[in-house]
């Protein structure tokens, strides 16, 4: 069925960044087949941030898959008047343990990593972060960092309204 020429998608207002790739194998008959796994950051830098990631058989197809995943998979981050997180947040799972802290205006993003990226293209510019773990795995840094914007909670007076 066609339904005429398609539309371009306005999504120029999302930013994305590699944060990890990978070169996986699998062993099958006669040998190891290799692919890419490519990690990928997206946000608007106005509350929407999602991590992707995707395997492929080359660089550009498993980050072109991942940048994709980590659009359909943009959670809503409540920040605050001064571009804070709402309030104090610690986060576990697995091997990755995250405390995250509101900072005063102008103090600017402490964090390192991949932490840093997802807050930074969630539009948080006033907080400060720190991995408590040992772990140095990109991907489960992202992700816990995630997972904690996730369960933060708007203060009813600071929040700004859902777009």
């Amino acid at each position: 069925m066609y339904r005429g020429p398609r539309k371009p998608r306005e999504q120029s207002d999302v930013e994305h960044k590699l944060i990890d790739l990978r070169r996986v194998a699998r062993v099958v008959a006669g040998g190891r087949r290799f692919s890419f796994r490519a990690t990928v950051v997206a946000g608007d830098k106005m509350g929407k941030v999602g991590v992707g990631v995707a395997k492929g058989i080359d660089t550009a197809l498993s980050i072109e898959k991942a940048l994709r995943n980590a659009r359909a998979n943009f959670i809503h981050v409540p920040l605050t008047k001064t571009k804070s997180i709402p309030h104090d947040i610690e986060v576990k799972s697995g091997a990755a343990h995250l405390l995250l802290k509101p900072a005063r205006e102008g103090r600017g993003l402490i964090a390192g990593g991949a932490v840093r990226l997802v807050l930074s293209f969630a539009g948080v510019e006033n907080a400060s972060a720190k991995i408590l773990s040992r772990t140095t795995n990109k991907l489960n840094n992202a992700k816990i960092t995630i997972l904690a914007l996730k369960r933060l909670r708007a203060k009813k007076n600071h929040a700004t309204p859902h777009a």
